[in-house]
């Protein structure tokens, strides 16, 4: 038989809570939990369900808002208010 070891994760509170209310209505505990998922790891030799990760094309957008959110460029309440730059700069 296998030895067995003990693992410490924190996590927080509420989440705990709820985990283990929902696992108790699956008839598991929040060990059974743990270890079906670390021997599916094992088994699959991966996770059990998908990780989403942004594909380049979203990085670059999120990159770009970034750098519109830092810059120091003029911003705009609504449609109206760049409308009305927008003729200011044209009507000089």
């Amino acid at each position: 038989m296998a030895t067995s070891t003990m693992i410490h994760v924190r996590i927080d509170e509420k989440i705990k809570k709820e985990a283990t209310e929902t696992l108790e209505d699956m008839g598991l505990s929040l060990s059974d939990a743990v270890r079906v998922f670390l021997k599916r790891v094992v088994a699959d030799k991966q996770l059990p369900f998908e990780l989403k990760v942004p594909n380049s094309t979203t990085r670059r957008a999120m990159e770009e808002a970034d750098e519109i959110i830092h810059s120091k460029r003029t911003r705009y309440q609504n449609g109206s208010d760049l409308i009305g730059d927008l003729e200011k700069v044209r009507g000089q």
